[in-house]
């Protein structure tokens, strides 16, 4: 039963953890990517995918843990999406 309880602790813990960033990344949606580049700066990579749509990526690390946040932009530069992995 305290198994359960603690990994029930932990899965809220990370939940808010991911709704938290979510919330941070997701204020640029529908923005310029300039304004990404004038807050988080110049990409650590940028690439075209597979939709014609550029990728901005940035990669930090914090406690040695990779942190990577990617946000694809449309042909008018404006953020219509983005992807945070191992963020917190």
């Amino acid at each position: 039963m305290i198994i359960l309880s603690g990994c029930q602790t932990i899965k809220q813990k990370t939940d808010a953890i991911v709704e938290k960033e979510n919330q941070k990344l997701s204020k640029y949606i529908g923005k310029s990517s300039s304004v990404v580049q004038l807050d988080l700066g110049k990409p650590d990579e940028d690439y075209k995918n597979d939709k014609g749509n550029f990728v901005f990526v940035y990669n930090t690390k914090k406690y040695g843990i990779p942190c990577e946040r990617r946000f694809e932009i449309n042909s008018n530069s404006i953020v219509i999406g983005f992807v945070s992995n191992g963020c917190f």
